[in-house]
């Protein structure tokens, strides 16, 4: 039995920019930031990786659509590696991430990422007549978990 599957949690680094093939399928590329934080012997450490992930048809209008630089996401997939000739003759790869499921997280601060990337310029003045939304509180993993805080 073979499985090819990938599963990432983290923050966009750019805004999704949204095209179309020749034949009119939608398609869109973004990059997700992972992290990985551990105590070492110099104290705590981290690691950043890079994902770059690709998604075709509805999943890349909604991608296009909701999420923005920093906004947290879920995606499912599968690794698919491609090569090409440069410019300059030289053959080159890349592995990536083709998105078979994709689920937002909750919007950056500071940003109207769960609202469309349309309707964002509509709610500003409702906002500053004092129709603010309810703010969804960001849950920082980062601190890692205490033994004490643990209910068993």
């Amino acid at each position: 039995m073979n499985l090819n599957k990938v599963f990432i949690v983290g923050r966009v680094t750019a805004d999704p920019q949204l095209r179309n093939t020749a034949s009119g399928q939608s398609v869109t590329s973004f990059s997700v930031a992972t992290n990985s934080v551990w105590q070492g012997k110099n104290g705590k450490q981290e690691s950043t990786e890079f994902h770059n992930v690709v998604a075709w048809g509805r999943q890349a209008e909604i991608a296009t659509q909701f999420l923005v630089k920093g906004a947290m996401v879920l995606v499912e997939g599968r690794l698919q590696t491609r090569s090409w000739q440069d410019k300059q003759g030289q053959n080159r790869k890349t592995t990536e991430i083709i998105c078979e499921r994709l689920q937002l997280g909750p919007k950056p601060a500071g940003s109207s990422a769960s609202a469309p990337k349309d309707r964002a310029q509509e709610e500003a003045p409702a906002a500053a007549a004092g129709k603010v939304e309810e703010d969804i509180p960001i849950i920082d993993l980062e601190e890692g978990i205490k033994a004490e805080d643990l209910p068993f």
